[in-house]
């Protein structure tokens, strides 16, 4: 398992020491991203337990675990959030479903928030799917709108994509479809990785037998512009990677003018640096497509999935603000 940390001294020292008690037979890793604090010091000395991969600059979420599971040998590996609390037996579970279950790459368990642990998190909360034109959505959080766990998610099921903050997978397949891409920095990146898994006929599930506590924002709160940026950007990277040649041109299209809906959103609301951000990232989007034309031949030739079934065929903005669909049950 790797935790990847940046300049989280406070973070490791909350949260890593449920990891330690109740990660039984896993190795703990923490690969820092070329912390600037106390990291690596708080590390030796407190969790003598843990080992320790340093990265010698920040490499960003996607590139750091690529750098640091290059050099981890293991079947399973564990992405794992420096904010998050697991519970007692989390592991368990899921490894038990991916030793039954080799058509499965990879797995995540239920995320409640830290803040309120009744509740769902944003991230990833009881599992992802994504909407024809890219709109990523979970089990228990649409848009948002983030429910109560009430056991309304407990069955495992299929889903598209599996939250960063707690992916389980086989290091072979990880391996196999080229990790996480390193030009996405951040943000969106295992959404791309597991359509990846999934277009090459791979399962995905969530878990909720197993669940952990997610504090979320963490490293950039949700209406930083520069998530929005990056959010925007590797959304339409994502798209132009992984979509079917018979949709590319209509969802790009469409995607077009929903991005631009929602930079004058944000300008309504003042949030002008959120809108500039929303326009830089078509920008560089455009910039960077030539150089993903290469990728995205590949991943149609190594395509095997005629239709994703977790890749519905609506739109959930319009589910949601039309038809007033609020709750993953609705749908």
């Amino acid at each position: 398992m790797v935790i990847l940390n940046w300049n989280g001294c406070d973070m490791l020292r909350n949260f890593l020491p449920s990891v330690i008690r109740f990660s039984e037979g896993a190795t703990i890793y923490v690969a820092d991203n070329g912390s600037t604090d106390t990291s690596v010091e708080v590390l030796s000395t407190e969790f003598p337990s843990v080992s320790i991969i340093e990265l010698h600059r920040n490499y960003g979420f996607a590139e750091g675990y690529n750098q640091a599971f290059r050099q981890i040998q293991a079947e399973y590996v564990v992405l794992l959030n420096s904010d998050v609390e697991v519970t007692e037996r989390w592991l368990t579970p899921l490894v038990s479903y991916m030793d039954n279950h080799p058509e499965a790459s990879a797995c995540q368990p239920k995320l409640h928030s830290w803040r309120n642990k009744g509740q769902f998190e944003y991230a990833g909360a009881a599992g992802g799917f994504i909407d024809h034109y890219g709109y990523p959505y979970c089990r228990g959080r649409i848009m948002n709108t983030v429910e109560n766990d009430r056991g309304q998610y407990d069955s495992a099921v299929p889903i598209f994509w599996a939250t960063g903050a707690a992916l389980f997978i086989r290091l072979a397949d990880y391996v196999e479809v080229g990790g996480l891409d390193e030009r996405f920095f951040a943000h969106m990146e295992e959404i791309d990785l597991c359509w990846r898994l999934r277009a090459r006929g791979k399962q995905i599930v969530c878990i909720p037998e197993s669940t952990v506590y997610h504090v979320g924002g963490a490293t950039l709160k949700r209406e930083n512009p520069r998530k929005t940026f990056l959010n925007f950007r590797n959304n339409l990277i994502m798209l132009y990677k992984n979509l079917p040649s018979d949709e590319l041109n209509y969802v790009m299209r469409v995607r077009g003018v929903l991005d631009y809906v929602a930079a004058l959103s944000f300008l309504l609301k003042l949030q002008f640096p959120n809108a500039l951000a929303v326009w830089h990232a078509r920008k560089e989007f455009h910039l960077l497509k030539q150089s993903y034309t290469s990728v995205r031949e590949e991943n149609l030739r190594k395509t095997s999935a005629v239709t994703i079934p977790e890749r519905t065929k609506n739109s959930i903005l319009a589910q949601y603000f039309l038809c007033g669909k609020k709750y993953f049950s609705q749908l």
